[in-house]
């Protein structure tokens, strides 16, 4: 088992910066790729960015892509998503998800096996 909790999030004017903490414990972080995923009122859960296990790999969707980094810090079983130039458009709850594989399917939620609570970010035009 895996246990994840986000924090970080919070109301941000458009063209601001946050940036999110997800913190691992149980088994070994850095066997796991990691991923953060948003959930917008009224819509589906959509991919954010992606990390391979010793941060060798990320994977961002095209909407982040160039506003928001993805890091991790193994020693410390910490994950973080830098957002940057925030819109309304980003406002959503974001998770973030552990899985120990890593390929083309990094950007699907079916892929994780595990997964935080959840931080909600809100930015107001």
């Amino acid at each position: 088992q895996v246990q994840l909790v986000e924090s970080g999030g919070g109301l941000v004017q458009a063209g601001g910066s946050l940036r999110l903490s997800c913190a691992a414990s149980g088994r070994t972080f850095s066997n796991y790729a990691m991923g953060w995923f948003r959930q917008a009122p009224g819509k589906e859960r959509e991919f954010v960015a992606a990390i391979s296990w010793s941060s060798g790999n990320t994977y961002y969707a095209d909407s982040v892509k160039g506003r928001f980094t993805i890091s991790r810090d193994n020693a410390k079983n910490m994950v973080y998503l830098q957002m940057n130039s925030l819109k309304p458009d980003d406002t959503a709850v974001y998770n973030c998800a552990a899985t120990e594989g890593w390929g083309p399917s990094s950007g699907e939620a079916s892929y994780y096996d595990y997964w935080g609570q959840g931080t909600q970010v809100t930015v107001s035009s």
